[in-house]
């Protein structure tokens, strides 16, 4: 059965019940978990010839996360009953549907599975090349009272050089050209410095961004792996005890 969806219209939502398998005849679409535009966790994108749904078919139970139309979308039904009467007759054709399933279980394990809290700042810094810490230094050094009294000190002593007689031919007289030039020059090359040192900043910050998101998701499913086990415990507490002689 074809069904078609426009850009931005949801196919199924996390919870619902489903009892149908979908095949990408054409258009792109989005597996996602549900939340505010900001929060929404992406999983996976799938296009023509993909196919999503299949875990509502052998479990029967509700929908694990929302699938979003990114483009116009046009999808085969597949129902629980016709995918039965087409593995009775070829039982070998649920081999491709066994892999998608283990391939999306192993990327799920990974996700979980994996160290979430790193030292996203010193991964960036151990990949900076000798040219990008010269620029962080160099903008470092510009921000510091130490720059400031240098360059002063550095104008006073080559305004009393060139101007108290010390030398029988001053090398910069009055107006001081050269060190107009020198002035100029540095000025021109601290600009682009302080610039890469600035986006080096902001990969940091989005480098650190990135890691506290993926703390807060592995805790949030944690937590809710955690609620969820007391529930069933609780249960399991409230039935023995429903069962005890009084």
């Amino acid at each position: 059965m074809e069904r078609r969806f426009k850009a931005g219209q949801t196919v199924f939502h996390q919870g619902e019940a489903g009892s149908e398998l979908y095949i990408v005849a054409e258009g792109q679409l989005n597996i996602h978990l549900p939340g505010e535009e900001s929060r929404r966790i992406s999983l996976k994108d799938i296009a023509r010839g993909e196919y999503f749904g299949e875990l509502a078919l052998f479990d029967d139970q509700p929908r694990s996360a929302s699938v979003l139309a990114t483009t116009d979308a046009e999808l085969l039904a597949l129902s629980r009953e016709t995918l039965a009467k087409h593995l009775a007759r070829r039982p070998a054709s649920a081999i491709p549907i066994l892999k998608t399933v283990a391939s999306r279980l192993r990327e799920a394990d990974a996700l979980l599975s994996e160290r979430a809290a790193k030292n996203a700042l010193k991964e960036v810094e151990q990949n900076l090349r000798w040219s990008d810490k010269l620029a962080d230094r160099v903008a470092d050094l510009n921000g510091s009272w130490s720059f400031i009294g240098g360059l002063l000190a550095l104008t006073v002593l080559w305004t009393a050089v060139n101007s108290s007689g010390l030398l029988a031919k001053p090398f910069d007289e009055y107006p001081y050209v050269f060190f107009n030039l020198v002035l100029a020059i540095l000025v021109a090359v601290q600009g682009p410095l302080i610039v890469m040192s600035q986006n080096r900043q902001a990969l940091k910050d989005r480098a650190q961004a990135e890691t506290d998101f993926r703390v807060n998701l592995k805790n949030e499913v944690n937590i809710e792996t955690i609620v969820r086990e007391l529930g069933e415990f609780r249960a399991e507490v409230n039935r023995e005890l429903a069962k005890a002689p009084r």
